[in-house]
Order: C-alpha cells, then sequence, then structure tokens
C-alpha cells in the first residue's frame, strides 16, 4: 500500500511540474561534496565533489546557483574560499578567495547581494551581477554564526556566537560613499545567553517580526522595526536550527539531543515576555544525533541530523516519509530546490533567465562616478509603477533620488487611480524621522508590509518640506 502510495504520489509532482530535489553537505572534508537527492523516490541525483561547508554555510541563489562557503581548517594557512556551481553545470564552479575564512552565508530574496560572516567578527556584502566586494565591516567581537535578510531585504540581520544579534540598515550597507565608515546599527538585541543558531524574518500582524534561536534553549520573537522582544519559549535542551512552515503559523525548534519540537507562532506582544507559560510542544523523534539543519518541501518538513540521516516527516502525523542516508559523514546543511534546476537550459530560457554571477571581488574596488551606483529599491516593492533601478552614493544624493521619485510619481498623479494607489499610508513616517533620523526613517518605512515603499519615501520628503516650512 505505501509502495502504491508513493508511486501515486511520484505521477502527482511530476504532473504538477513541482518535483524537488534535496541537497545535503558535510564539513568533514572536502573530498565528501555536495549530495543531491530526488525528494519523492530517494535517488541520487547528482554528487557534486569538493566541498565542505560549515552550518548555514550553503544557499541557492535564484534556483539556478550553489553558493557554500569552504570550512577552513584551524591552523591552515592563507584566506577563505567560496564556491559558486551553476545548477544546470554543477562541474565547474566559480571559485572565489574572500580576504578570510567565510562561515554563515546568505542572499538577499532577488540574489542581487550576497553576505558571507567571518570567525573574526567581520561581514562582507558582495553584489553578485559584477563581484563587488560593496563593504566590510566589523559588527560582532565574536564568531559570526547567522546572517538573514529581512522578508523585504531592506534588513540585514547577524548573529554571533555570544548571543548577540544586530540589526543593520541595508540603505547604510549600501551607501559607497561612506564605506570607509561603520555603518548605522538599527538594533542590538541582546537577550540570548549563548551562540546564535537560527534567525528568521517574517511579517506580523502589525508589524515585521524576527524569530531568533539559540544555544542556550530558548526561541525568541521579536519586533524587528522597534527592537522589542515579544515572547520567549524554553526547550528543554539547546536549539541548533529554526524553520517555519510555509503558512507561518508553526515555528520547529531542532535541538542538540535530535528531538524537533513543534509550537504555534504567536507574534501578539504577550504581559510578561519571558518564559511564557504554554502548553507542551509535539516533539519528533528520528534522529540520533543533534539536529544540524531544517527546512520545508512540497513534501513536508526536512531534518538533518549529525548521525548522517535527513529525514523526510509528515509531519501532521509524526512519522518519517523517507529516511536519506549519508554515510560520509554528518550532514550540516540542507537545502531544496526545483529537480528542474538541475536540467540544462536551452539558449531561450538562458536569454530570458539572465542572471549573472561574478567572480567574488577579495578586496573593495574604489568607488568613481561611473561605477559607483548600487541597487537602492528592493524587488519587493511596488510593481505597479515601473521604476528603473536607480542608486547613491551620499546623503545628497540619496535626497536628490527622492526628489526624483516624486516628480515621477506626481507627474502620473491627474488619475484617481494614482492618488488611491499612493493614499497616505497609516504609519508614523514623522515620528520615525524624529527617533531615528532620516536614514533609519527610510529604513523603517521599506519594513512596512501595509503600504509602498515609494509612496512612503516621498511622503518623509513631504514631511521635510513642512516642517522647512514651518521652520
Amino acid at each position: 500500500m505505501r509502495e502504491n502510495e508513493g508511486k501515486f504520489r511520484e505521477k502527482v509532482m511530476d504532473s504538477c511540474g513541482g518535483r524537488e530535489a534535496l541537497v545535503v553537505c558535510s564539513d568533514r572534508s572536502m573530498s565528501v561534496g555536495i549530495t543531491v537527492w530526488d525528494m519523492v523516490c530517494g535517488d541520487q541525483l547528482l554528487h557534486i565533489p569538493t566541498c565542505a561547508a560549515s552550518p548555514r554555510g550553503l544557499l541557492c541563489l535564484r534556483e539556478q546557483f550553489l553558493v557554500a562557503s569552504q570550512i577552513h581548517r584551524h591552523g591552515s594557512i592563507g584566506g577563505g574560499a567560496i564556491f559558486v556551481w551553476p545548477l544546470n553545470k554543477p562541474q565547474s564552479p566559480i571559485r572565489n578567495y574572500p580576504m578570510e575564512a567565510i562561515g554563515p552565508v546568505s542572499c538577499s530574496k532577488d540574489g542581487v547581494y550576497v553576505v558571507g560572516g567571518a570567525p573574526s567578527g567581520n561581514s562582507y556584502i558582495w553584489e553578485v551581477a559584477d563581484g563587488r566586494l560593496l563593504r566590510t565591516w566589523h559588527g560582532h567581537q565574536k564568531s559570526l554564526t547567522n546572517l538573514a535578510f529581512s522578508e523585504d531585504d531592506s534588513l540585514l540581520i547577524s548573529g554571533s556566537d555570544d548571543g548577540m544579534i544586530r540589526v543593520w540598515s541595508m540603505i547604510s550597507l549600501l551607501d559607497i560613499a561612506d564605506c570607509g565608515r561603520f555603518p548605522s546599527l538599527f538594533h542590538s538585541l541582546l537577550e540570548h545567553t549563548s551562540s546564535i543558531t537560527g534567525l528568521l524574518s517574517i511579517s506580523g500582524s502589525s508589524s515585521p517580526v524576527l524569530v531568533s534561536s539559540s544555544l542556550d534553549g530558548t526561541c525568541k520573537v521579536w519586533d524587528l522595526v522597534r527592537g522589542r522582544l515579544l515572547r520567549t519559549r524554553v526547550f528543554p535542551a539547546a536549539i541548533t536550527a529554526i524553520v517555519l512552515d510555509p503558512g507561518k503559523q508553526l515555528l520547529f525548534s531542532g535541538s542538540t539531543d535530535g528531538q524537533v519540537f513543534v509550537t504555534m507562532l504567536d507574534t501578539v506582544l504577550a504581559g510578561d515576555p519571558f518564559d511564557v507559560p504554554e502548553d507542551q510542544p509535539v516533539v519528533l523523534n528520528g534522529h540520533n544525533g543533534s539536529i544540524t539543519a531544517l527546512a520545508f518541501s512540497r513534501s513536508g518538513l526536512v531534518s538533518a541530523s549529525t548521525d548522517c540521516t535527513a529525514c523526510l516527516w509528515d509531519f501532521a502525523n509524526g512519522v518519517i516519509i523517507r529516511r536519506f542516508n549519508h554515510p560520509k559523514g554528518a550532514i550540516t546543511n540542507t537545502v531544496v530546490i526545483p529537480k528542474s534546476s538541475l536540467l540544462s537550459v536551452t539558449n531561450h530560457q538562458r536569454f530570458s533567465n539572465q542572471f549573472r554571477v561574478s567572480l567574488l571581488d577579495k578586496y573593495p574596488q574604489p568607488g568613481n562616478s561611473s561605477m559607483g551606483m548600487i541597487t537602492l529599491l528592493p524587488s519587493s516593492c511596488s510593481h505597479r509603477v515601473h521604476l528603473p533601478a536607480t542608486g547613491f552614493q551620499s546623503a545628497v544624493s540619496l535626497n536628490q533620488q527622492i526628489l526624483d521619485l516624486e516628480a515621477r510619481m506626481y507627474t502620473r498623479s491627474d488619475t484617481n487611480e494614482t492618488r488611491d494607489e499612493y493614499r497616505e499610508p497609516d504609519v508614523g513616517c514623522k515620528n520615525d524621522k524624529a527617533c531615528h533620523g532620516d536614514e533609519q526613517a527610510l529604513a523603517i518605512a521599506f519594513t512596512r508590509f501595509d503600504a509602498e515603499p515609494v509612496a512612503l519615501i516621498c511622503r518623509l520628503n513631504h514631511t521635510q518640506k513642512e516642517k522647512k516650512t514651518d521652520d
């Protein structure tokens, strides 16, 4: 019966064009490489040699490339390495050699930027298309363990081995003219007492929310805009990985004892945000070693462990659908990709995608007037009004960009439709500016999911004009 159900599931996934593949790697040895399995039938689809990535050191870029930071053995000489493989031609990686070893890596949702964190506490941000190293800065005193972008790519969130979480404005990080100065720090979150093991950004009921996990045995929910702790959930073991279900209602927390705890995600502010008493979580038991990574696929939850296995779960019934054995070493990273990403692309598809990955610079390149422009507006901005990619090099040119955006929009404001589209949002831009200044008020504006970011920029500019008039 189970075999028939598996074949039926396989046919359904194929007919829907939704077949997926599971990508895993280890940090044991470069010779272990990357293994890719068919998620439904369990067949090995591909083996990519020469890869050993630390936890949170593997990602999929635009469903077209695998990016992995390579481990740097203690006492070895030389800098770090980041390898990039085109999924349709994985035998020919792009080998990048940054100034130092890189641990965690992350990318913006649109694949425009890749960031890496180092054991020294330094962070690096590259523009993928041309490989430019846009900024490097010393944001933490301890080793970086996690990096994540906010859901709209307007904020970068970093976590370190000492339990510190810091939130950075992407507007500040991408200001090339100020690349020699320390970037604008949006928040420092200091409630965790041990290493950060997970960072997830989602849209909450009234404000963007951050979920963090730590080896201190807690998961915490934060108001990402205000930097305020909303809830703390305490677990009986250190938490090593977290993931949310596709509906963003259930939080899955993997632990050092091999268990996966399933709890409801409550983003509402509690009276006392510490040690919230809740009913006992559902527990998934299927591993004999510490959980190292969690991910979601269309087929269910995926967990990986130091016991050299990965499991595909029917979490609603608490049963394992399929177990993937990886005898070459403990699995440190898992990524779920469309199986179609492994297919060779036609010339037409290659032209239509037009996504390019270049060799990443080892050192920052001096900016100039012809090459110093970088993408400002995130891809999640309004698609209803076409705006070309723009950039800025200083606060002066940023203000000019705001004026240009405003002029472009008000040129179109003769229709009621446009006026409705850019109606005044229900947010306190003026208060944001008063509390945080121009630059961080813009960053807050980009994090609002209940209004158009472009409209908020223009609203902020109007506020600035009104204040000058009052003065």
